[in-house]
């Protein structure tokens, strides 16, 4: 499998500032920020399947523009998997004919061009040899991370989250665990902030990375834009085994 980052920045602000995207293979989405918006038609069309971890706007910005430019020209719908509490969410606040047409309704109900689909915690969508599957995560909303496994390695993308035990729980049973996307919004200074607001510093990250017993190499993603140098300098300082390293818009793993 081949994860291009789009966007994995925690803000805007510039052309290398785009939210939250993967695009895996051609098509998969991991959230849907927006750094989708720099694909070209014919490859948004490519895209059958998007994974949310959860309905914050910097994830989600780009499901009802992308599903507007080409819902009329796919053959079938675009499956958005989430939990239930996220779907529920986009429903009454996204797709509810207020804020964006209901694509689930259109042109039909029974030929829409958009179908949510739940996922929970330990389920797994099998895609031909690839699997993926919903982990535990712990944000201010309900949400979810998701690893990747292609048979040959896996890779794991935490989408927002804090310190969560039950994550890494999953993590160390992770066999062929290659890649780790993991979110560090704050910098040491605004721990509290962190907290309050259940995401990571680098004093949190390096609490869960202590704890891990697998190796993957580990990405930062979601970093605040002009904070970038700052958080990465005290995750650097803090040391430890796994030595991790920004994520960058346009990077490809492999797995």
């Amino acid at each position: 499998m081949k994860l291009t980052v789009l966007g994995c920045s925690g803000g805007i602000g510039g052309a290398s500032s785009r939210t939250s995207s993967f695009l895996v293979d051609e098509d998969i989405l991991l959230d849907c920020g927006t750094g989708v918006g720099d694909l070209t038609l014919d490859a948004l069309r490519a895209v059958d399947y998007v994974f949310v971890t959860h309905a914050h706007l910097d994830h989600i910005a780009s499901i009802p523009l992308m599903i507007d430019s080409v819902g009329e020209s796919r053959h079938f719908p675009l499956t958005v998997y989430g939990s239930p509490e996220t779907l529920r969410i986009l429903r009454a606040h996204i797709f509810n004919w207020l804020i964006w047409p209901d694509f689930t309704a259109i042109p039909s109900r029974h030929r829409p061009f958009l179908r949510l689909q739940p996922i929970k915690v330990g389920e797994s969508v099998r895609l031909g040899e690839r699997a993926i599957t919903a982990l535990p995560a712990h944000h201010t909303v309900p949400a979810l991370g998701y690893c990747l496994d292609s048979g040959a390695g896996k890779l794991v993308y935490t989408g927002d989250t804090t310190y969560c035990k039950a994550l890494i729980d999953v993590l160390n049973r992770l066999s062929d665990l290659r890649h780790l996307i993991v979110e560090t919004a704050f910098a040491d200074e605004q721990h509290g902030l962190a907290l309050a607001s259940r995401h990571l510093s680098p004093a949190l990250l390096a609490t869960m990375l202590d704890e891990l017993e697998v190796s993957p190499q580990v990405y930062i993603s979601h970093l605040k834009p002009g904070a970038g140098e700052r958080i990465m300098a005290q995750i650097a300082r803090r040391g430890g085994a796994l030595r991790p390293r920004a994520l960058v818009q346009g990077e490809v793993l492999e797995f």
